[in-house]
């Protein structure tokens, strides 16, 4: 009787207490908040995709996004975007050491990584905003060609493969153009909205640690759900970088 007594206890299934997953509160939230995120950034990216599918031409991405600065008008079909998105993924890697160093408690790696990742972070900010001029000195914005009327075919051959251009109207050419950069620059701006946060919460979990904050709590957790934050950013901008530059 005793035994079987001893054996039911050994299976007993967790009934509170310590979770048997081992995740604090903070990360679990962390996961539930990205998760909502990825929700956010799907819905988007299917709307731009529903719209794009059910348009008769498209802007081409290998003429919208030819530009490079300091190199004028040389074609340079995506090589800016794919800079743009090898500094983005080499700031993953600097928190992903920032991550580890932290695991071993050693401060002064945990600095020097999250110094080169809010680096990388400024970089791709400045890239980004970069091409957002670029492209409004072309006459892309928010709704900037959105009356056939008023807008000559002229001003969005630079945005067209040449035979879609020449066999287009200017209504379809409108409507797509404009479908194509109000969702772009929505997309790509929520995108940049999330990078600088987690640039500013990269400073932040700095100055706590060349204060010593983390170190008097004995533990770094709070990089480990920056950094969880930081990869879901480069993550979504994968699937951005797909959809709009590739695609």
């Amino acid at each position: 009787m005793t035994q079987a007594t001893t054996t039911t206890a050994e299976i007993k299934k967790w009934d509170g207490g310590h979770s048997p997953f081992n995740l604090s509160y903070g990360k679990i939230m962390m996961w539930f908040f990205l998760l909502s995120d990825a929700l956010t950034f799907g819905a988007l990216l299917i709307s731009y995709g529903t719209k794009r599918f059910f348009s008769n031409v498209w802007p081409d991405s290998n003429h919208v996004f030819r530009a490079f600065p300091g190199f004028g008008d040389k074609n340079l079909p995506l090589m800016f975007v794919s800079l743009m998105t090898f500094i983005l993924i080499l700031s993953s890697v600097t928190m992903v050491l920032a991550v580890h160093a932290g695991h071993y408690k050693d401060k002064k790696s945990v600095i020097k990584w999250l110094l080169f990742t809010i680096i990388g972070g400024i970089a791709f900010l400045s890239c980004q905003c970069w091409e957002w001029v670029h492209l409004h000195s072309e006459g892309a914005w928010w709704g900037s060609f959105v009356d056939p009327a008023t807008t000559p075919k002229e001003s969005l051959e630079h945005f067209y493969n040449p035979l879609v251009y020449a066999g287009m109207s200017i209504q379809d050419g409108v409507n797509a153009t404009t479908s194509f950069f109000n969702f772009f620059f929505t997309i790509t701006g929520f995108h940049g909205m999330h990078v600088l946060s987690g640039v500013l919460l990269n400073v932040m979990i700095l100055v706590n640690t060349v204060n010593g904050t983390y170190e008097r709590r004995g533990h770094y957790e709070m990089i480990e759900k920056v950094g969880l934050y930081w990869h879901f950013v480069d993550l979504v901008w994968v699937f951005v970088f797909t959809c709009f530059y590739l695609l």
